[in-house]
């Protein structure tokens, strides 16, 4: 990337992508980084019909007080540290991009999207693994709680990659919702 991306970035690049293809109504099916895109893409396009959201990020995390702790020792040390002795802070994703990225990644975590989830009018599939480290179950009952035309699906035994843990139930679920005719 030629500069850190904001989140608003990313939409406009899928946004002006969906308009340069003449696409008059679409549907999305969105994982984790992917759900931020739609969430926000959903309010600002009105081709855009229905939305699969799983293990979709952007809500505000519960956090602990240890977590507000460590950001505020990061950036007491940071301030009389050089960059290289600091390289133990961050989480595992974080500590593997270079620094444009590293930029980015900041921008787009810190941007929190309760609000845009809010205004979402779209009929919304939200599918999430029992077991979603990344995106806890209770992230996606406030998305479910958020979007008033929305259903929540938790599936048995899934991780954050639920659709690949059990995709036969995944696939089942989200063809139903398109509206293939598939019961579940």
């Amino acid at each position: 990337m030629p500069y850190p991306y904001s989140l608003d970035d990313y939409v406009h690049e899928v946004f002006s992508f969906i308009t340069n293809l003449n696409i008059e109504r679409y549907d999305v099916i969105a994982h984790s980084f992917g759900g931020r895109i739609a969430i926000k893409l959903a309010n600002i396009d009105n081709r855009l019909d229905k939305i699969i959201l799983t293990g979709s990020a952007g809500l505000k995390p519960k956090r602990k007080l240890s977590y507000y702790l460590k950001v505020y020792l990061y950036k007491i040390l940071k301030r009389i540290l050089s960059e290289d002795k600091l390289k133990n802070f961050g989480s595992t994703e974080y500590k593997t991009l270079d620094s444009v990225m590293k930029q980015s990644y900041v921008k787009i975590v810190n941007e929190y999207l309760d609000k845009n989830a809010k205004l979402i009018k779209n009929k919304t599939l939200i599918i999430n693994g029992e077991n979603d480290l990344e995106t806890p179950v209770y992230t996606a009952k406030r998305l479910n709680k958020y979007i008033e035309n929305s259903t929540l699906k938790i599936i048995k035994n899934a991780s954050h990659f639920a659709f690949i843990d059990d995709y036969l139930t995944f696939n089942l679920l989200s063809r139903e919702f398109l509206g293939e005719g598939y019961d579940v």
